[in-house]
This record gives C-alpha cells, structure tokens and sequence, in this order.
C-alpha cells in the first residue's frame, strides 16, 4: 500500500512537471533551457544622438580712419618752427592722436607738397616742411592722398620730392606717381586687402609744368575711363574692398553739386565701396547707397582736418570744422564676403589761439573738448564755437 502511494506521488510529480513544461511554467522560478532551444535576445539601443552643431563663421574686423583736407598755411609753418630750420608740427594732434592711432588703416589728404631746398610757402603755392610728414605719420596716419589742386605747386620736382619724403617716413600714398605704369595701391589689413586710388579734379591751371606725357600718369586727374580702368584693375588683383580719394566740387559750398552726385554713384557703380570726398573745406553730407545687396558709403567732403582758415581769416566759421569718419569692416573668410558694418562720424574743430607772441593750434575732437575730456583751459567763448561746430557738423551727419 505504502510503495503503491509512494508510485502514485511520483507519477503526479512527474505528470504535473510535463504539465508545467508544456504550458511554458517554471514552478521552481528557475529558467529551464533546452540544447535544441534558439535563444534571440534583445539588440542594445544604438541609436546616436545627433545634437546641432553650430559652427560660428569666420570673421575679421577692422576699423578704418579717414580724414579731410591737411593744410599748412604760413602761420602754422611758422608757428611749428622750434629754432633755426627746425619744424615740430606733433603737437597739433595731440587731441586727436588716440583716435588715429586706435584705427586699422588712417589716411588723410595733404594737400600740399614738400620741397626742401626752396622757401617755404603757403597759398597759393605751397611748399611745406619735410617735417609735416614726420607730424602725420608721429599721429599715426598710414597713407596721404597727394591728387588734389596743389599737387603741382612746386612743379614735377614737388610731385617727385614729395612721393620720397612719404615713403622716407614709411607712409604710403595714393594719386601722384614717379614713374609710368605704376599699379594702384593694395594694401593688407588684418587679411582684408584693400586697393585705394585718388584722383583730382584740376591742378589750378600749372598743368603746363608737365609735359603731355608726364601729365598723363605724374597726377591722377578725373578721367572716367582711366579711372573704370583702374577699378577693375583692382577686381582682378581680388581685391575685398575698394576706396577712393576724390578731390572735387565747389570749395565753400555746403551742398554737393549734380557733378559730385553724379560721379559719386558711377563710383559706386563701377566698383568702389567707399568714396571720401575732399576740397570744398566744408563738411557736405554723406550717404550710404545700396548697390549689388551691399551697402556703399559716399561722403561728399569731409572738411578740413587742418589749416589756418577760419572765421577770423576767411569770415567763414564752417572753415573750422571737420570730421574723422570711422568705418568698420567686416570679412566673413569662409564665405569670402567684405561688407560695411558700421559708420561713426567724430566732428573735430581745429583751435587757433596766440601764445608766446605767435598763433598755434591745435585739432580738438569737439565732443571730448565740450564733455572737458581733454587737458585743456577753455574758455566760455572759446567753448560756444566749438559747440556751434560740433552741432553744425553733427547736423551735416545726423546722430551716427
């Protein structure tokens, strides 16, 4: 009885096992793997997570300086002069130096010539001392237009002494040439390449001191056709951005002529990206031209930077106004594109007083000078012209 139960219990163990492993049940919770059984097991997620990678363009920038008309008159010769032949004409720019000096790329027109062994003379031919270069390139300036209607004042031998005195000081110039075929200026800033040309509108009738030929290529006058020529010059030569000296309209007018206008937008048109207007000895307005989806800035004159006129000597306040226009560049070096980024005019009013028996000056940025951020002693009269300066000016720009 007892081996019958003991059979008994061990078949229904057995039976319910059979069960259990039919209907895919482990009673024991232990996994149960047959030699013959495929085991598929589940693949590890591997899916990336992509995130959006932003990659930031390649840019450089730079600031460029421009300035108007630089004269010396014989008061401010004499007034340089330090002894015997010995000119010092740095501390003009003491006030304005800082702003020359922060900028990329400077220039100015000298609008004048320099011939050592001759006298000295101011209008209506001017002859200067060497040592004007040496104040200019001292304030930091980097290239001196020399196309304007003094360039001819001393003759071939001016143009000649005055293109050796500029690269004598390690400057460079635009707009007067020694020799024939000589390519226009391409200089690199900051791997910006920048070709700058300068032309005049006249010579005050000297054009006889050169031959046909001298005149041809000494002085860049305004010739259309030379100048299209010139511009895509520069186009071949890659060039990212273009600008031009131009020495033209009516001297004393506040308003740019049709001419001006004119001429301005073909400059635009054929290529150049920035046009810096001088001659008239007055500020005329600018204007930034939309061409090609790029915007091109034309200022029409930029006034005098330097010189002796003024209301005392000319019976004309505006004489003393100036303005130093800075430019921001911006290059995108993946995409190769060039483009102006930002214009900002700083009025400058140039300071004639005595002192010492004899007139000096000085450049005064007229907002520094009216916030009394310069170390100087004005006083109240001195401090209404320069705020009628500097609103005249600003009213010529607006609040750029």
């Amino acid at each position: 009885m007892k081996k019958r139960s003991l059979y008994l219990i061990i078949f229904l163990c057995l039976l319910f096992t059979m069960v259990f492993k039919g209907l895919g049940l482990n009673p024991d919770n232990v996994q149960v793997v047959e030699d013959n059984t495929d085991i598929i097991e589940e693949e590890p997620d591997t899916t990336e997570i992509v995130e959006d990678i932003i990659v930031e363009p390649r840019l450089t920038n730079i600031d460029i300086l421009a300035v108007g008309d630089i004269m010396f008159h014989i008061p401010q010769i004499k007034s340089a002069n330090i002894g015997g032949d010995e000119y010092d004409f740095s501390p003009v720019f003491k006030h304005v130096r800082k702003y020359i000096q922060d900028a990329d790329l400077a220039l100015g027109n000298y609008e004048t010539v320099t011939v050592g062994d001759r006298a000295y003379s101011g209008f209506p031919r001017f002859n200067s001392p060497l040592e004007t270069i040496k104040g200019l390139e001292d304030a930091g300036f980097d290239i001196l237009s020399t196309a304007n209607n003094h360039s001819l004042d001393q003759g071939k031998t001016g143009i000649i002494s005055t293109i050796d005195a500029i690269k004598g000081q390690g400057l460079k110039h635009t707009g007067t040439n020694k020799d024939k075929d000589v390519e226009p200026l391409i200089v690199d800033v900051k791997g910006i390449k920048i070709g700058v040309l300068s032309y005049t509108y006249g010579l005050n009738g000297l054009d006889s001191l050169l031959t046909a030929e001298e005149l041809s290529y000494m002085i860049n006058l305004i010739d259309e056709e030379k100048i299209q020529k010139e511009i895509d010059l520069l186009k071949n030569r890659d060039v990212d951005i273009i600008l031009s000296y131009i020495h033209w309209g009516h001297e004393y007018h506040h308003q740019p002529s049709d001419d001006q206008i004119n001429l301005g937008r073909n400059l635009v048109e054929w290529g150049v990206n920035i046009v810096l207007g001088s001659h008239p000895h007055v500020v005329q307005k600018s204007e930034v031209i939309e061409f090609n989806g790029k915007d091109h800035l034309i200022i029409y004159s930029m006034g005098n930077f330097l010189s002796n006129q003024s209301e005392i000597t000319m019976g004309n306040s505006y004489t003393e106004d100036g303005v130093m226009v800075k430019i921001n560049i911006e290059k995108d070096l993946d995409l190769e594109e060039t483009v102006i980024k930002e214009i900002e005019y700083i009025p400058t009013w140039v300071h004639r007083y005595n002192e010492g028996g004899k007139h000096h000056y000085k450049i005064l940025p007229s907002e520094d000078a009216l916030m009394g951020n310069l170390d100087l002693t004005l006083n109240s009269s001195i401090m209404k012209r320069i705020e009628k300066s500097y609103n005249d000016v600003k009213n010529v720009y607006g609040d750029h």
